[in-house]
């Protein structure tokens, strides 16, 4: 055993990449449908850290994994976190968070004064509950001592162990249906239109009265199929093409039109063909379809968009990734000059800009290097948050000028997942000796008390959630995972809710509840 420790602190890195092959394959392991995924690896780091002290790799390497991590999920969840803000869905999320942030601070004050320990391990129970490495580093930076650390290190296995326990039990106990239904493909219908009111109105009209998730795409008329362009006039006996996500809407569609009428569009290909071309070209990434000029002698028309596993409906303000499968209906002979036009290259899901990443970090991290003076507390500083906030609002912009902001999303998963493996694996291998240190000293009670902050944290948010506001499970887990701020806890909120709403919970929650436990750590200290 001696040599193995002494291998392992003689080559860190190794170590680092030997954590991280154990915490996978751990995470595999199911016990009764119960695994920890990703979160696995903190734990295994842990125990790497305590058994192999100096293995640990330098504070540097776990700073980039969270600053990759982070800004993946800011660039691909930008313009959703924006929206969240101005939607009452949104400012309830917020809300439920802060109250859940705002109980944990109020129960760590309350150990404080009711145990008698030192305000430092008070607030470091407090920052460990909630991930919050900034919050940790406020703490010491304004008591100016490092009591806030042995709080923070026995807190912080709870902070991350905790919710996702919390989440597996609620999702036992609630067994809820998480609706997956976004990534289940678009479906078509066919419609003979028989409506007489119709007669006469143009397609724009028509679309508006229809359900906002159903696209007519194609008319067939005089047994010619064409696009179905918004200036087009609706004629009794036409036949149209509608797609939509749901067949409940293109139902209702087929009522208000007319009457099915299968094959009639679909069978005769000669003037309208379906292709599928990837968007791999700079100059049609970051831009929204309706600003597309569609190349070719005849009209061709977007009919679906896929990205990842979700096919999603076209709309002129969707904005193109690189890797998008673009659905079009066109002509034969203007197949070659829309695959030129899109690009139609298969590595346009692995390829990005590393300009853009690099100018996006930099600005990240120059954002949080920035001191904002608060009367009568002094100076905050929002770390890597900053990163954060870049992300966000580079994913809201998508493109400027001709720089594209975007990352494909097989690509984005890639340094996502990469760099939440490195940020665990480094600090938990840089805590597990002082968590081994601090537990023998103290015993159970400050993993009692680390606990109890814990509760105080996650609970409030799951009950308000599930119970007061009725709210989706897997919306409540992005919030939790928000709230609580470790990206193992959103990772394994993305296991039981294989949607994107986890995603967008966190990006949605994360930003603002770093700066509430900083801002909560900074007046505490200052007043008391």
């Amino acid at each position: 055993m001696e040599f193995v420790k002494t291998l392992l602190e003689q080559q860190p890195l190794m170590a680092v990449f030997l954590t991280i092959a154990i915490g996978y394959l751990v995470g595999e392991v199911n016990i009764k449908g119960f695994s920890l995924g990703v979160g696995a690896v903190l734990f295994v780091a842990l125990a790497v850290g305590w058994f192999a002290p100096k293995s640990a790799p330098a504070p540097m390497v776990g700073t980039l994994g969270l600053a990759l991590f982070l800004y993946t999920v800011g660039v691909q969840y930008g313009k959703q976190f924006f929206l969240g803000l101005t939607s009452a869905n949104g400012r309830r999320a917020n809300l439920i968070a802060l109250i859940g942030v705002l109980v944990a601070g109020i129960v760590s004050l309350a150990i404080q004064k009711a145990m008698h320990i030192k305000l430092g391990y008070a607030l470091g129970l407090f920052a460990g509950s909630g991930t919050s490495t900034a919050a940790l580093q406020a703490t010491i930076a304004t008591l100016g001592n490092d009591d806030a650390a042995v709080g923070y290190s026995v807190s912080y296995p709870f902070g991350v162990a905790g919710p996702i326990l919390l989440l597996y039990l609620a999702f036992v106990i609630f067994k809820p249906k998480i609706d997956t239904a976004a990534g289940d493909g678009l479906a078509a219908i066919e419609i003979a239109v028989r409506n007489p009111d119709l007669f006469g109105k143009t397609f724009g009209a028509v679309m508006s009265t229809l359900p906002a998730d159903v696209q007519i795409v194609a008319r067939r008329a005089a047994h010619h199929n064409e696009p179905a362009s918004p200036g087009l006039i609706v004629a009794e006996g036409d036949v149209v093409l509608a797609v939509g996500p749901s067949t409940a809407s293109l139902d209702k569609a087929r009522e208000m039109l007319g009457e099915a009428a299968p094959g009639r569009v679909v069978k005769d290909r000669s003037d309208l063909d379906y292709i599928r071309i990837f968007a791999s070209r700079a100059s049609v990434v970051g831009r929204p379809l309706g600003d597309l000029d569609l190349p070719g002698e005849k009209a061709s028309i977007v009919a679906q968009v896929r990205r990842g596993d979700t096919d999603i409906l076209p709309r002129p303000d969707l904005v193109l990734e690189f890797g998008d499968r673009i659905g079009l209906l066109a002509n034969r002979a203007d197949f070659l000059a829309l695959r030129r036009y899109f690009g139609d290259s298969i590595k346009g899901t692995a390829e990005f800009s590393y300009i853009s990443i690099g100018l996006g970090m930099a600005l990240g991290f120059l954002l949080g290097a920035i001191q904002i003076p608060l009367p009568g507390i002094g100076k905050l500083a929002l770390g890597l948050s900053g990163v954060l906030i870049v992300a966000l609002v580079l994913g809201q912009l998508r493109r400027t000028g001709g720089m594209n902001w975007t990352i494909p999303l097989s690509a984005n998963l890639v340094i996502r997942n990469l760099g939440l493996t490195l940020f665990l694996a480094q600090v938990g291998m840089s805590s597990g000796p002082k968590f081994a240190a601090t537990v023998t000293e103290t015993g159970l009670l400050m993993l009692g008390l680390g606990a109890i902050v814990l509760l105080a944290l996650a609970v409030p948010v799951l009950l308000l959630g599930l119970l007061v506001y009725r709210m989706p499970f897997d919306e409540v887990a992005g919030i939790v995972a928000g709230a609580c701020g470790n990206p193992a806890i959103l990772a394994f909120a993305n296991k039981l809710g294989p949607t994107d709403r986890p995603d967008i919970g966190y990006a949605m929650i994360f930003p603002g509840m770093t700066i509430v436990k900083i801002l909560f750590v900074d007046i505490v200290a200052a007043l008391f």
